[in-house]
Order: structure tokens, then sequence, then C-alpha cells
């Protein structure tokens, strides 16, 4: 009953309005490290893309014998990413990645089986450009500074996240494999965030904004 609870608020609040993602300081760049620190551990929180797909790490890494392996490969992808995009680097179709990419995360949680370590973190490392692409458009103009604090704050946010989502799959749900997770729900509300971004990039590019 508690894991329907809270896989239900989970997709309300995911599948809300995402007009204040991604800039969690309204949209103007850091000036200060402090501000950059508080942008960057809002960023993920913010974003329910980024975020669904960071749970989903959290969740696949946490049945892995090197369960650092993933959630590394994905923060240090999100940090490239990033700085791509101040370097003016445009990576191709990366709302269209982001989207697969929590997509699907969302299909492997549902299916509840293990995946291998170092595949896994190489394609959450290639993941994690595209999001850390979009990550990066908050601190563009920014100053050395505030955006070292930027990287900081997100990279710990991230890393942390992961953390708590696998210790409440083994510790809280006591789940001791994919397979005793019984993922399905979680999978499907990971999965149903991925596909509402999905129509919603769809409906951007067939009605436009005239």
């Amino acid at each position: 009953m508690t894991k329907s609870i809270t896989l239900s608020l989970a997709l309300i609040v995911a599948t809300t309005s995402n007009a204040f993602a991604h800039h969690p300081l309204g949209g103007e760049a850091p000036e200060t490290m402090l501000h950059g620190l508080l942008s960057g551990l809002g960023h993920p929180l913010i974003g329910f893309d980024h975020l669904a797909f960071v749970l989903a790490i959290g969740v696949l890494a946490a049945f892995q014998a090197r369960r650092w392996m993933m959630p590394l490969g994905f923060i240090l992808g999100t940090v490239a990413g990033s700085l791509l995009t101040l370097a003016a680097v445009t990576l191709p179709l990366t709302e269209v990645m982001i989207t697969l990419s929590v997509l699907v995360a969302g299909v492997i949680v549902m299916r509840g089986r293990e995946v291998t370590v170092m595949p896994a973190a190489a394609l959450a490392a290639f993941a994690g450009l595209f999001h850390g692409a979009a990550y990066g458009a908050a601190i563009i103009g920014a100053e050395p500074t505030p955006v070292m604090s930027y990287l900081a704050g997100f990279g710990m946010i991230q890393f942390g996240l992961m953390m708590v989502a696998g210790f409440v799959v083994q510790t809280i749900w006591k789940a001791a494999s994919m397979m005793d997770l019984q993922p399905r729900l979680a999978g499907a509300v990971i999965a149903g965030v991925g596909l509402t971004y999905i129509v919603e990039l769809g409906e951007q590019f067939l009605f436009p904004a005239m």
C-alpha cells in the first residue's frame, strides 16, 4: 500500500507542468559560489526528466557488485556535457535523447533484470552527456567560480539521490534482487515520465508556437 501511494505521488508530481524546470534561479546565470551551488543542487530536483533518470540509475546500481560505477559514469557524463555546452558545442537532439533515456531506463527497471556493470556504466555516461548539456544551459555566461560550484552541486545531489534510491529498495523495501523489487510499478512511473516528455516534444513539433 505504501509503495502504491509513493509511486502514485511520484507520478503526479513528475507529470505536472515542467515550466520551472532547469532554471532554479529563474533563468538567471549564477553570480556567486553560493548561487552556483544552490542552482546545481536544485536543477536535478526540479527537472523531473533528470530526476526520473537519476532514480532509475540508483535502483539499477543497487544490485550491482560495484554499485558506484553507474552513478559515477552518469555524473562524469553530465559534467562533460555541461562543459560542452559552455564551450558552445551543441549535441544533436538533446531533449529527444534525454526523453528516450528516461523511457529506456524505465523499461529496464520494469523488466526486473540486473544489468552488467561496465556496459551499463558506459551507457549511463553516454546519457549523461545529454542530461549535462541541458544542465549547462543554466550557467552560460557565469564566471568560473559559480560554474565550478554548480558542477559540484549537481554532482553531489545526483550521487546522493542514487544512493537514497538504492537504500530505499534494499533496506526499506527489503529487495534482495531486481526480481524481488517487483519493479513494474516503479518502472511504469519512470517510463510514464519519459512517455509524457515524448508527447510534449511531439506537440511542440506538430503545433509550434506562432
